[in-house]
Formats: C-alpha cells, structure tokens, sequence
C-alpha cells in the first residue's frame, strides 16, 4: 500500500513539473516573439511581453512574505525542541564546513575550465568608466553579518544572517529557560508545520508565475544574452546544468550512501526549476525544506542547513566569481598563468560568495572586494563589467546554489545520524 502510494505521489510531482516547465517555455516562446523594444536613447517604444512581469512578481512577494515566518519557526523550532544541544552545535558546524570546502571545490573546478576556455579571446578597447558607489565599510559589514539597528529590522529578508542568528539565539533561549516541552516550543513547531501549509498553497500558483518570469526574462535580455557576452555565457550555462549531475551526484553518494543518488534526482528537479526561475535562494527554501522533508532527512537537519544555505552555500556564485575575474584578466590583457593569482582567486571566491552573499548592505560587495583585490587600478572599469555578467549569470548561479542546499542536507545527515541514516529511511519506508 505504501508503495502504492509513493508511486502517486511521484507521479503527482513529475505532472506537476512538467506543467511548470511547459510554462516556462510557452513564457520564453512569448517573449521571444514579442520582445520589449526600446529606441536610440534607451526609452522604451514596445514593453512586449515585459507586462506579463507582474505574474511572476505576484508569486515571489508570496514567497518573500512566507520566508521570514518559515525561517524564524524552522530554526528557533528545531534548536528549541532539541533533547542535545551538542547535536544542533554539531549540525551547524558542519553546515558551514560544507559550504566551504562544496565552494572551494567549485571555484578550483572553474579555473580549470577557464584555463581550456578562456571568456575573452582579445583585451577591449575604448573602455568607459563606471560609477563605483561607496561600498559599505567593513566595521559596518562585520556588524550587519550578525546585527540589524532594531527589532523590525529582522522581519525584511534582506537581512536573512541576522535573522539566522536571531533564532539560533531565540531557540537555546526556550531549549534552555521554559524548555524543549514548553508551550513556546510546541508554538514554534505548530507555527513551522502551518508555514509549509501555506507553502502548498501557493505552489498551486506557480506555474502562472512562471510562464511570466520568463516572457519577461526573454522580452528583456534576449538580444543582451546573444552579444558582447556570449561566449562566457556559452561556458558558464552548460557547467551549472554538468555540475549538478556530475557533482551533486557524487555528494549525495558521499552523504546516503547506496540508493541515494536515485532518491536525490528523484527530489532536486523542484528546486532547482524554482530556483531557475525565481533567481531567488530565498524564496526556494519553502521547497527545499518540502524536498528534504519527502526524502527522509531528520527535520532538525533541515531546518537548520536549508535556510543557512540560502544566504552562506554558494557554489554558483564561486563560478560566477571565477567567470568573472578571468573575464576582466581577458578584458584587461592580464595574464591568467599566476598559480599565486588562481590561490587568491579561490579565496576571495569563497569569500565574497559564501561570506558576504546574505550580509544587509552587502549586495554587490562581493564584486567590489573581488574588484578591489585583482584591479583596484581598474576599479572604475572593472567594476561595472563584473556586475554585468553577474546579472547574466544569476540565473543559473541561483539553481546551483539553491538546489545545492538540498544535496548538502544528505552530507550533514551522515555525519549527524551516521553514514546509514539513509538505508534506515528505506527500511522504514518498507516496513
């Protein structure tokens, strides 16, 4: 009976994805024929398919309004229900540690591709300056990273790390005074379960959301895509869709063990669509936390690694800042054969992408410590170039980063529950 019934539950999510991905393509179709136009000066003549913007607009800000609840129950929940407290220590250790070394791996993985196929053939000409605003400074960027002004500062999910923190702090607050059998406790898992309800909910919508992100996506940046930054593109896209089914596989194997590279590709198609589509690791933690959840992965685990992975795994963005370095070395005639260069290169990749990417105040800070560090004679040119190809890129960064958060709860799992906490999640489901 039981098998019965997961075979319908397969079915139900594999019709559901492919709704989802019929709609982004008769969106893309769409925008393709009925792109925006604009005139010699920039202004808009044609918005085309651009005014189909406000259908996928309607479903992130759904999203955005659920992640911050979701997030502050999930956490707080988890480490407030907590029997160990060494076990919430020891899961979020090994959460940050993941990140890092899944990042490293990442940027060394995109040297090397860009030694073979370097993004720019020939240094530019005529180049223009940008305008660099002031970026944050550090004392202040320290402070974001685990600190808003005021209260109300954590209810914005611009300020997811200290929203993180926050509920860290909050749940061995009630794990340590009322308890792990209070009334509070059992609100923060009551409100987490209600959360995931209203997750469902909104789901429904998704595929009308869909099919207007990408008419909009494509009636804006079609043209874009296809000129001066084609070839980096034509690199970058076909590594994210590799990565995942060479690289994640292998992680999955490293943290289930037999049968569970199966079980992932079974559960990372939602993700990473979402992901796609929305260019949001934020408003993909509902369903990461759905996927993990389906999978078997103890609810503790993923309550903790999910929202931390929106703001601090990034292995995508580790690529873009390669992508992105080598790039300007190209742009700027620089030679790319330092093996001293490709050190810090993979440094301040993991900096600026797991470090900084959830930081308020910190968007594009990444660029300009990247900037700063390789071209800061440059700075004024380099910079806007960089933001550039990241607005480019961010797509498919966003799905390796977002559904990677998934795969990383399988390698937290086994060295949380042990390397056979995976062959126990089948047993039960057999049983």
């Amino acid at each position: 009976m039981s098998t019965q019934l997961n075979k319908k539950s397969v079915a139900r999510n594999y019709a559901f994805l492919a709704v989802m991905l019929g709609s982004m393509i008769l969106g893309s179709i769409v925008g393709w024929i009925f792109p925006q136009e604009l005139d010699a000066e920039g202004n808009v003549i044609s918005a085309g398919a651009t005014v189909l913007e406000p259908l996928g607009t309607l479903f992130l800000n759904m999203m955005f309004c659920i992640v911050v609840p979701m997030v502050f129950s999930s956490i707080a929940g988890s480490v407030a229900t907590m029997k160990s407290r060494k076990r919430a220590g020891k899961i979020m250790g090994t959460t940050v540690l993941t990140f890092v070394i899944t990042g490293a791996i990442a940027a060394v993985i995109m040297i090397v591709i860009m030694k073979i196929f370097p993004p720019v053939l020939e240094p530019w000409s005529n180049l223009t300056e940008g305008v660099v605003e002031d970026p944050i400074s550090i004392p202040d960027l320290i402070v974001n990273f685990f600190t808003v002004s005021d209260f109300s500062g954590l209810l914005s999910r611009s300020a997811m790390l200290p929203l993180i923190v926050f509920s860290i702090l909050f749940g061995f607050g009630v794990n340590l005074g009322p308890g792990p059998d209070s009334l509070i406790a059992r609100f923060l898992t009551s409100l987490s379960e209600a959360m995931m309800k209203v997750v469902q909910l909104v789901t429904y919508y998704a595929p009308i959301a869909f099919f207007g992100f990408f008419a909009n996506l494509v009636a804006t940046y079609g043209s874009q895509i296809a000129q001066d930054y084609a070839r980096a593109l034509v690199v970058y896209y076909p590594l994210c869709f590799i990565y995942i089914f060479v690289a994640f596989p292998l992680f999955a194997w490293f943290g289930g063990g037999k049968g569970a590279v199966r079980e992932m590709f079974r559960h990372i198609a939602r993700p990473a669509i979402t992901s796609l589509g929305t260019c949001s690791s934020v408003a993909t933690i509902p369903t990461n936390m759905e996927e993990a959840e389906a999978t078997g992965i103890s609810k503790d685990v993923s309550e903790i690694v999910v929202p931390l992975g929106a703001t601090m795994h990034m292995d995508g963005s580790c690529f873009s800042c390669i992508l992105k370095i080598v790039f300007l070395f190209g742009v700027f005639g620089r030679p790319f054969d330092s093996v001293g260069d490709m050190v810090l290169m993979v440094v301040v990749a993991v900096l600026s992408s797991v470090g900084m990417s959830g930081v308020p105040g910190g968007g594009y800070i990444g660029e300009f410590i990247m900037c700063s560090v390789f071209f800061p004679e440059q700075l004024a040119i380099a910079y806007p170039i960089a933001i550039t190809i990241g607005n480019l890129v961010d797509p498919p960064a966003t799905m390796i980063n977002s559904s990677g958060d998934y795969v990383v709860s399988f390698v937290v799992s086994r060295f949380v529950d042990g390397k056979d906490w995976f062959q126990k999640v089948l047993a039960s489901r057999n049983s």
